[in-house]
């Protein structure tokens, strides 16, 4: 937080005259905070415009309850958006704010919607955007929750009592709080004691306002003048361009009644909802409540304004990824895009959404992924701009204009864009005028389309082809391995009593979200540290050590232990080693599996796997008998396979499941309620336990075998009885593989996240932290489906597991240890 600006002084003998109020607050996908709304019932006037997103500050006077009130409504941040990712010209105007009320507000009323729930993503994020007022703003908040229905105290005090972060900024604000049923305009008390409580917060800061530089709001006011100037030079300069094309096409330069559009763009920009409103149907799919991803390229076609229309929708890279850090199944997948509207697309639209900022991130992932293709695609290329809603009164020049990344973008496709409310669906003029830009474009192009490279095209064929075979192959290998285990060791019926988990893997890697998914609750601190990008982070120790965290499932306790990530460059620190190290005393005697956290939404490489091997090296080679990976961001797959991403990420990632046995399963980034996900992987950490006779631990042999008498001893570890079990392994195995193939009583894992839906998803950090985020109810449902699970069927059916006993043993495993040494 900057520090406190200078405060004007005035004594305060008697409620103050003049009130001067600032609403702050975010947004949370559809959910306004309804600060206009707020604004409204304060002022008792409509003055505020509540059927648009506020897009710049504005303010309003009146006479309220005999004290003459200003109050400024704001734009809304993104409640999970770092700074750096809202767009300039929100942050300008949200800076603006302050100087509409000199000398300085009294008061900022931050505003939160009852029933939103906080994660420490959103205390990040708050504390971000407050520094964009220079000045001490905590000293000087009340906390307003907002209501659409009667609310009361014990309601607000549940809310608080499960919130840590709620908990926290009323801390900073001084425990000031007030609540406001915004469906309820005529109930003035309301609206009479906020104003006692503006005052009595006044009072106790001497009568002290938050002081603002006036240079800096005139420099603000200059900027926006400079940007306004500009947008209107660009608007002058495109209608010109415009007219020139259109004369083109009126002196006969007819179009062709099929235009084959291609639509590509990072994650989250909205691509699919833009096909279906431009081809006026529901070609490709959106699920607003559980998302979907585009993971390979789509094509539908439709007739719209009298032109046939061909539309292929695209897998979007991860918003902010290089090209190298793109898995190879997308990269692939994107650059065939084009092959699918053969001779090629007429018009290309790089979809952007207009609520995010981009900064040179966004704007190096953009370059280097359009080099996928060559470098006469941009001259088909046009900028859509989805969500068009937020740019309120704004001009989208206005929004191109603050943002450099932006200007580059819209100038390197010779200035054409256009912009698309995703939600209005209705308004057909926005699908007509987009036409007409891809039809000017056309007739300004020398070449009628991007043409595909037919060769390339048969190359990615084949390879996509080859990939799906052997994906197939990979998965019915994995099947298989799982029924031989079950045959295997269907004999086994020792009770298990826990599960003991250690999480590694990078920051960001997803491994605080897997931890609460295996567990049902949020205990691990989710965060996205961006920083994790950065090639030349310079290595310091922070105070990240292993964190652990416990549940019960029906008396079947489940440990989860996360140790500490790293940055993807450069290599591991030896601290990083230690803490892994570290993590096995953690447990008594030991964890029983290892899950190594590699994300599917970005590339695995040869530094990754290097990086998992060095930071496992102290445990010896051991430790790989009790490794699986776990891949998060099960999402991204939209029902795929894990295995087609598996075979086209190639070698390093396989060397990696080979060194962990083929074991590996996959989470999602949202289900949290779904109990099918977690039940797997505890019955392949059991069949794991079962398969190596034991848990991990770094004990020495010496001390395990003084429990046992020498002859005991030798009898236990004679090759003749190894050789014997041994034996008997391998001919329950044939049995088992001789068996027909058996539908799995359990569905591959499907899921789906959209790029549409627009949500940064929560991916681990190491930083512990408090915070409430996922739906109590929804969790304990999930919670008790696995307990009941555990209970019933893995304790007393074939698949039951001696994880308890066998673990406190020394049995067969020492023998093998030795071998693997």
């Amino acid at each position: 937080m900057a520090a406190s600006a200078d405060i004007s002084n005035s004594a305060l003998s008697r409620p103050a005259t003049e009130l001067r109020i600032v609403l702050i607050g975010g947004r949370f996908n559809d959910l306004s905070s309804g600060k206009s709304s707020a604004g409204n019932i304060i002022l008792g006037h409509n003055v505020f415009d509540t059927s648009r997103r506020t897009a710049q500050s504005e303010a309003r006077q009146q006479e309220v309850l005999g004290r003459r009130l200003t109050v400024v409504d704001t734009p809304g941040w993104w409640w999970y958006y770092s700074r750096e990712d809202t767009p300039k010209l929100d942050q300008i105007e949200i800076q603006k704010s302050v100087h509409l009320c000199p000398p300085g507000p009294h008061v900022f009323l931050l505003v939160i919607p009852v029933g939103l729930y906080f994660f420490n993503l959103i205390k990040l994020s708050l504390k971000e955007h407050l520094e964009l007022f220079k000045a001490d703003v905590f000293s000087h908040t009340i906390v307003l929750f907002t209501a659409v229905h009667p609310c009361s105290d014990e309601t607000i005090k549940s809310e608080i009592r499960r919130s840590p972060f709620l908990q926290w900024i009323l801390q900073q604000c001084g425990n000031r709080k007030h609540v406001l049923n915004i469906s309820n305009r005529e109930d003035r008390d309301q609206v009479k004691m906020l104003l006692e409580k503006i005052e009595a917060m006044i009072k106790q800061n001497r009568g002290r306002h938050c002081s603002v530089d006036e240079s800096d709001g005139n420099a603000l006011r200059e900027r926006l003048k400079d940007l306004v100037k500009k947008a209107s030079k660009r608007f002058d300069e495109v209608q010109k361009q415009r007219r020139n094309l259109k004369l083109q096409i009126k002196g006969g330069k007819v179009p062709p009644n099929h235009l084959r559009i291609l639509m590509i763009g990072g994650s989250f920009a909205g691509k699919s909802s833009a096909g279906n409103i431009i081809l006026g149907k529901t070609a490709f799919g959106v699920n607003e409540s559980v998302g979907r991803k585009t993971t390979g390229s789509e094509i539908s076609h439709s007739v719209v304004e009298g032109r046939r229309l061909t539309v292929v929708d695209s897998p979007g890279w991860f918003y902010i990824h290089t090209l190298q850090d793109t898995s190879e199944m997308d990269k692939m997948e994107i650059e065939n895009s084009v092959n699918l509207c053969p001779p090629g697309p007429h018009a290309v639209l790089l979809v952007i959404t207009l609520i995010i900022n981009i900064d040179a991130s966004y704007l190096k992932s953009i370059q280097e992924h359009m080099s996928l293709f060559r470098e006469e695609i941009w001259k088909h290329t046009l900028v859509l701009f989805t969500y068009g809603d937020w740019l309120g009164v704004k001009t989208v020049e206005e929004h191109i204009e603050s943002d450099e990344g932006l200007q580059w973008i819209v100038n390197k496709c010779g200035n054409r864009y256009h912009v698309l409310n995703n939600k209005g669906h209705s308004d057909k003029t926005q699908v007509k005028e987009l036409i007409e830009k891809i039809e000017e474009m056309w007739a300004g192009n020398e070449d009628p389309h991007y043409e595909v490279d037919l060769d390339r095209a048969a190359q990615i064929e084949a390879k996509m082809e080859a990939a799906d075979k052997e994906a197939r192959r990979l998965k019915e290998i994995n099947e298989t391995q799982s029924r031989v285990l079950k045959e295997v060791y269907e004999a086994e019926r020792d009770p298990v009593t826990d599960i003991r988990i250690v999480l590694v893997g990078q920051k960001c890697s997803g491994k605080s979200s897997a931890g609460n998914r295996i567990l049902f609750k949020e205990k691990f601190n989710r965060t996205f540290d961006r920083a994790w990008l950065e090639k030349n982070y310079e290595d310091q120790r922070t105070s990240a050590t292993c964190e652990k965290h416990e549940g019960d499932f029906d008396g079947v306790k489940v440990s989860v232990v996360e140790t500490p990530g790293w940055f993807s460059d450069p290599t591991p620190p030896d601290w990083i080693k230690d803490e892994v190290l570290h993590s096995v005393s953690m447990f008594s005697p030991g964890p029983h599996v290892f899950l190594l956290v590699v994300p599917i939404f970005r590339a695995f490489t040869q530094k990754d796997l290097k990086a998992l091997v060095e930071v496992l090296m102290p445990l010896t080679e051991r430790v790989w008998r009790h490794c699986m990976v776990l891949f998060t961001w099960g999402d991204w797959l939209n029902g795929l396979p894990v295995e087609n991403y598996i075979v086209r990420e190639g070698k390093e990632l396989q060397e990696l499941l080979e060194k962990c046995g083929n074991r590996y399963h996959v989470l999602s980034s949202f289900d949290y309620d779904d109990p099918v996900q977690v039940k797997e992987l505890f019955q392949k950490i059991i069949n794991m336990v079962k398969q190596n006779k034991g848990c991990f631990t770094t004990e020495g042999k010496r001390k395990k075998f003084q429990f046992f008498p020498r002859q005991e001893k030798q009898r236990i570890l004679t090759e003749e009885e190894w050789n014997r079990r041994e034996q008997e392994l391998m001919e329950r195995m044939m049995k088992a593989l001789a068996k027909e193939p058996e539908k799995p009583t359990v569905p591959s894992v499907e899921v789906a996240e959209s790029k549409d839906h627009f949500y940064i998803p929560d991916m681990s950090g190491d930083v512990s932290s408090e915070y409430g985020s996922i739906s109590e109810i929804r969790n304990q449902r999930a919670h008790n489906n696995v307990a009941e699970w555990l209970a019933k069927t893995v304790r007393q059916s074939e698949i039951s597991s001696g994880i308890g006993s066998i673990c406190s043993s020394v049995s067969y495993m020492e023998k093998h240890d030795e071998d693997l040494q």
